[in-house]
């Protein structure tokens, strides 16, 4: 299974990107990841909120394959411990997912129509984060996922 997360927004700073692509790299012995960055016109980026979700929604849904598992953050999702990440990620092994996306929205969230796409909701927190942030926590729960799955003294229970 190929995991991509899809992030809507600007690239990352320096001191993210090294740390993401620390937990890449100690991922892939075990599943293949990558960080997919997706920009919207900056014309509508803070001007006009339902513009930029709808414009947002069209770049998801052109990207989005019918086989991709799709894995909404949202601060309304159901909120996992990463024992229960690494379950959902072994449930879609076992099920044949080829592709899993996990998908951080925009900045003022998305619309119905990604949250009727999405295949399961989850919350990292209660707490809001910037998104460069979140990507760095997703690259890092994802390894952490896949070290319990494999059963590497990272996780600590």
């Amino acid at each position: 299974m190929h995991i991509e997360i899809w992030s809507l927004g600007k690239e990352n700073d320096a001191f993210i990107d090294e740390g993401i692509k620390y937990y890449f790299q100690k991922t892939k012995p075990w599943n293949s990841i990558d960080l997919v960055i997706l920009q919207t016109p900056k014309k509508t980026a803070t001007t006009d909120v339902e513009r930029t979700k709808l414009q947002e929604e069209e770049l998801l849904l052109k990207r989005l394959q019918p086989g991709h598992y799709l894995i909404l953050l949202d601060e309304r999702g159901k909120a996992l411990n990463s024992i229960q990440w690494s379950q959902q990620f072994q449930q879609c092994m076992n099920q044949g997912v080829k592709t899993l996306i996990i998908l951080i929205g925009g900045a003022f969230g998305v619309t119905k129509n990604i949250k009727k796409r999405a295949n399961q909701c989850w919350s990292l927190s209660n707490l809001v984060f910037p998104h460069q942030l979140v990507r760095l926590i997703v690259a890092e729960q994802t390894y952490r996922a896949f070290s319990i799955l494999n059963n590497s003294p990272y996780h600590h229970v």
